[in-house]
């Protein structure tokens, strides 16, 4: 009776960590990481960082990215201001955002991948790595943060025009100049009207 009573309950935690690992990684939250962040600059006597709308699209179209990407911490050592990371479709990215690369060359993409996003690993992943360089710069105003499955990525911005994540102009000077063509066509229709 001893035995099977242990099998028992041996089948009990084999079944609850069975079904302990079919839930996804726990979702981060992403204000508190930014309310971390601050309090880090903080203690370094820096300004805080204000949320960027804009720079978090982006965070979150980076994240869905990296979520297929193996779990390595090597991935975000290459990215630097000035550059993008290296994904094809980029720019599609920087448009589903209505983002311009003119606006984002001064940010800083800084991607991790933290197995379900523990909250301490997470902070740490970023304030104790080769990131706390950029954490630790005053040039810095501005985050957006996104994640997906086990990956986080931090965008830090400036209040520079290079750097400020604001939404590309073109929609507005396309839609103006369509405005003005569909103008300059009505008044050219009326003019071939009169001379009939």
């Amino acid at each position: 009776m001893g035995l099977l009573r242990n099998h028992g309950l041996l089948l009990l935690v084999l079944f609850l960590a069975v079904l302990s690992l079919s839930f996804p990684a726990e979702s981060l939250d992403e204000e508190n990481l930014l309310q971390q962040l601050n309090s880090y600059r903080t203690s370094l006597n820096l300004s805080t960082l204000t949320e960027n709308k804009n720079a978090n699209c982006l965070a979150e179209e980076l994240a869905e990215q990296f979520k297929n990407q193996p779990c390595t911490n090597t991935t975000g050592a290459d990215t630097v201001p000035g550059t993008e990371p290296q994904f094809s479709n980029y720019p599609d990215l920087l448009v589903k955002c209505h983002l311009n690369i003119t606006n984002t060359r001064e940010g800083n993409v800084m991607p991790a991948c933290i197995p379900n996003l523990v909250p301490d690993l997470v902070l740490s992943n970023f304030t104790q790595s080769q990131y706390s360089e950029y954490l630790n710069d005053s040039t810095f105003s501005g985050a957006g943060i996104g994640s997906e499955d086990n990956w986080v990525v931090v965008i830090l911005t400036k209040d520079t025009v290079g750097g400020n994540f604001s939404p590309a102009q073109n929609d507005a000077a396309g839609l103006s100049l369509s405005s003005g063509l569909a103008r300059l066509l009505f008044a050219f229709g009326c003019f071939l009207v009169m001379l009939r």
